[in-house]
């Protein structure tokens, strides 16, 4: 069975093709044929370059292999001066600003972790992709945001005294980041999403929904228990 085919110049796989064309272009504006046009442009215009900086970044690496062995007793200073040399380290510059433009607002103004990753690996491109909608509990508890004190150890199985911690702090955070019509994210139970909108049940049974209804830009899961 043949898995990809021949277009503008690009050997592409088929279900990248079909996901592409048929689930992320609909609706943006964009043909399919002015997007493979504008993918294979720039393939040829920046596979060159893209060459020549691996060239540089081997003979980067091989001069720093060599150093290392030439070198066997640790001279920071010295050290520092090699990599300077070479042009692995440069003057730090004035401060400046990206004028690159048409970048996707996700981008250039959402906050969140960007991955750069080589689209060879299925599995780093596919957590690159993933990563922007990454998990505030995880991120909680498992990084230095919360103390470990009072119980609160990360530990190596789950500890519920560090759980409950997280998502107090966590309902506090969303009360101010994203705070509801009414009530707060503290006395929640449930969230759902409906025709768009992000409906948060309380406790005492009533409904509320986000004082700004725009600020949801996207959930996963089911909309019945969006995560």
């Amino acid at each position: 069975m043949t898995t990809s085919h021949s277009q503008f110049g690009l050997t592409v796989n088929n279900q990248l093709a079909d996901f592409i064309n048929q689930q992320l272009l609909p609706g943006t504006g964009i043909s399919e044929q002015h997007f493979w046009q504008g993918f294979a442009d720039i393939i040829d215009d920046l596979s060159p370059i893209n060459r020549q900086l691996l060239i540089k970044r081997e003979d980067l690496q091989h001069q720093i292999d060599s150093y290392h062995v030439a070198h066997t007793h640790w001279d920071a200073a010295h050290y520092q001066q090699f990599l300077t040399d070479i042009g692995y380290l440069v003057a730090e510059p004035e401060d400046f600003c990206i004028e690159t433009d048409n970048v996707e607002p996700e981008i250039a103004h959402t906050a969140g972790p960007q991955l750069v990753v080589p689209v060879s690996n299925a599995r780093f491109a596919l957590n690159a992709a993933n990563a922007r909608w990454g998990s505030l509990y995880d991120a909680l508890y498992g990084t230095d945001v919360l103390s470990e004190e009072d119980g609160a150890e990360k530990g190596s199985t789950y500890n519920p005294v560090r759980g409950f911690k997280v998502m107090a702090y966590a309902r506090q955070f969303l009360d101010k980041a994203i705070p509801l019509e009414n009530g707060s994210h503290i006395e929640s139970t449930n969230y759902s999403v409906v025709n768009g909108q992000l409906f948060i049940t309380l406790r005492d049974s009533s409904q509320t929904g986000l004082k700004q209804p725009t600020q949801l830009v996207g959930f996963q899961g089911e909309a019945q228990n969006p995560t």
